[in-house]
């Protein structure tokens, strides 16, 4: 039985569409006959993930337009032979330069990759500077030790430390405060300062004015704890960015050291 017109029609598509869909769906769209490959949206998605974003489907629309956009002007620079230009190769020579570095370095990065271990042992060493005891001190700064000697004879008869502090202090970011300076560590302080706070009991003040670069200091302990620091967990993908950071600035130093040439660095 001979088939009709139609349906013979229809088994030809049959047998074209399966053949030709897997290659249409490799590509976004034809641009004046030429194929706009997915693969061009799989690279500038994989660079998205790459800074931290999270690819949306609207992110992903977005980028379609974009690449068909590109393509059309991109025909349209071919067309009037900028690609041909002195200008042109110039740049293109300092942008492929450019991928390649970002790639060196991101092909460094995934090889040597840092671990939780590395993390944690930098973890460790911070938490080491930082624990302790903190002091939360208030102090009068004046130039002269006569002036010091009178103030601290003054509060030991009853005068307030912080109204004294806030009318005779020089140092401008605590004495409008009372003389506050807040918690910290005595090595935040020039070492003379932090050695005679940290003798201190609380509620204490120095019978005698202490000397420092900065002039005669009165100090009061208000109060101590001990330091706090965040958790591990709460802080390792900052540590592991900073060992990455510090991984890569290495291996530039390196591939610098290694390199044979007779240009002379700045610095």
């Amino acid at each position: 039985m001979l088939l009709k017109p139609f349906a013979a029609g229809a088994l030809v598509l049959a047998f074209i569409l399966p053949a030709a869909m897997p290659a249409w769906s490799q590509n976004i769209a034809l641009v004046n006959g030429k194929p706009v490959p997915k693969s061009r949206m799989d690279t500038l998605l994989l660079q998205a993930t790459r800074s931290g974003q999270a690819v949306t489907p609207e992110m992903e629309q977005q980028a379609r337009d974009q690449l068909v956009l590109r393509e059309i002007f991109a025909q349209e620079a071919e067309k009037r032979g900028i690609a041909a230009s002195r200008e042109f190769r110039a740049q293109m020579e300092l942008a492929r330069q450019s991928l390649l570095i970002r790639e060196l370095f991101e092909d460094h990065k995934r090889k040597n990759p840092v671990t939780d271990a590395a993390a944690k042992v930098e973890y460790d060493k911070f938490k080491a500077q930082a624990t302790g005891t903190e002091y939360r001190a208030r102090h009068i700064l004046v130039e002269q030790e006569a002036e010091a000697k009178a103030l601290i004879a003054q509060i030991k008869g009853g005068a307030s430390f912080e109204d004294l502090a806030k009318k005779h202090s020089k140092d401008p970011g605590s004495g409008a405060n009372g003389g506050d300076l807040d918690f910290a560590k005595p090595d935040s302080y020039v070492p003379e300062f932090g050695q005679a706070m940290a003798r201190l009991q609380k509620g204490q003040m120095t019978d005698a004015p202490v000397k420092s670069q900065f002039g005669w200091h009165i100090i009061k302990l208000e109060d101590t704890r001990e330091a706090a620091f965040p958790a591990f967990d709460d802080v390792k993908g900052q540590i592991k960015q900073r060992l990455e950071q510090m991984q890569a600035q290495s291996f530039q130093d390196d591939l610098r050291k290694r390199a044979k040439t007779d240009y002379k660095f700045s610095n």
